[in-house]
């Protein structure tokens, strides 16, 4: 994507040494920064600390992070020592161990001397792999909104994301933005109603950075306004990301998400999720018992950062009493019942084992449950 006229991914490798390069998102949209990563370590702090984060993104930086150890320590023990340190970084995104799988066994049938640079060429290969996974997600999801457009009596089709599953959460691209992307770029007009995303707020951070970079129209608004705008018949479609999706079109994704889907099946408004066949876990068939949660810190729920407007500089405040309490579970489930389909590279599913296996029979042979 364009980032002041410039193209950028959200990871890449550096040239001519192990280093791996991320855009910090904690940072934005006050600062664009370019971070450099150059040890495990330096990767897991990234993927904790959220520098980096959205499902795809994590399982490309994961790779990354591989690639570094084999660079460091090419043998078995640091190798397996790396994975264990990656694969505990978070919990709920299972795109991270689909990445660690799919590369360590693969370097550890090569001859030592030679992993660093296999690792290398594995890790960059999932990177690329990843755009190309979302530009497919993007074409199939074209065609909804393409539909929408036809059949909408307003002048742009208007579409309700929630949290950031843009380029930022994926090395490029996105999963949900995509398809608003490519309909931006076909010319069909949209406007995007951008769930602000409390704690962290990464709809009115990062979803709201990315559209304005890309000259999309768009609204951000509170969390608890999207039953409200779908009743007064201002919402056309809700497209969300994932980040873990049952063999079953169970969908984990950032908390609020089951809510929407809720106020839209009340409502009558089609609800899909935009994600990679990575995201499927093929082990799983209930969500809501399965998935892994991933609870987060109370400060995240009690505190709150942006921009004073008096002085310009970053601030951080408290927006709770001191004595109160907060629980901050970063992930619900919607049920695959509130889901019209899930949209992938190889086309759109219904949000059912049936209709999930028939599009990747090979995935879901190779991890039956």
């Amino acid at each position: 994507m364009q980032v002041n006229g410039s193209h950028f991914r959200s990871i890449w490798l550096a040239d001519d040494n192990p280093e791996v390069l991320v855009i910090d998102q904690t940072l934005l949209p006050f600062a664009f920064e370019v971070r450099s990563l150059g040890t495990v370590s330096d990767i897991v702090l990234s993927i904790r600390n959220m520098v980096v984060r959205g499902a795809p993104l994590i399982g490309a930086t994961a790779a990354c992070g591989l690639y570094l150890a084999a660079t460091t320590d090419s043998t078995e023990a640091n190798l397996q020592a790396a994975y264990q340190d990656l694969l505990a970084s978070r919990p709920t995104a299972v795109n991270l161990r689909w990445a660690l799988d799919r590369m360590l066994p693969l370097l550890l049938a090569k001859p030592a001397s030679t992993r660093a640079w296999f690792a290398r060429k594995l890790a960059q290969q999932i990177c690329d792999e990843d755009v190309a996974t979302n530009s497919g997600i993007g074409n199939h999801g074209l065609s909804l909104i393409s539909q929408a457009s036809n059949s909408s009596s307003n002048c742009a089709v208007n579409i309700l994301t929630h949290c950031n599953a843009g380029w930022l959460a994926t090395v490029d691209w996105g999963t949900a933005l995509a398809p608003i992307f490519k309909a931006h770029d076909a010319g069909i007009p949209v406007h995007v109603w951008v769930d602000e995303t409390r704690p962290r707020n990464q709809g009115a951070s990062l979803t709201a950075w990315e559209l304005g970079a890309h000259g999309i129209p768009h609204t951000v608004i509170a969390d608890n306004a999207g039953g409200h705008l779908m009743q007064q018949g201002k919402i056309d479609l809700c497209i969300v990301g994932s980040d873990r999706t049952t063999r079953t079109g169970d969908v984990c994704n950032k908390i609020g998400t089951y809510l929407k889907a809720l106020a839209a099946y009340d409502n009558g408004i089609p609800f899909y999720a935009a994600l990679p066949s990575s995201t499927i876990d093929w082990t799983i068939r209930d969500g809501c018992r399965d998935i892994p949660i991933e609870e987060r810190s109370a400060e995240e729920v009690s505190h709150i950062r942006g921009r004073d407007t008096e002085t310009g500089n970053l601030t951080r405040i408290r927006i709770t009493p001191d004595n109160s309490s907060a629980a901050n579970p970063a992930f619900d489930v919607t049920p695959r019942k509130y889901i019209n389909g899930i949209i992938t590279e190889r086309g759109i599913a219904k949000a059912s084992e049936e209709a999930l296996v028939a599009l990747f029979p090979r995935e879901a042979e190779t991890r039956p449950i």
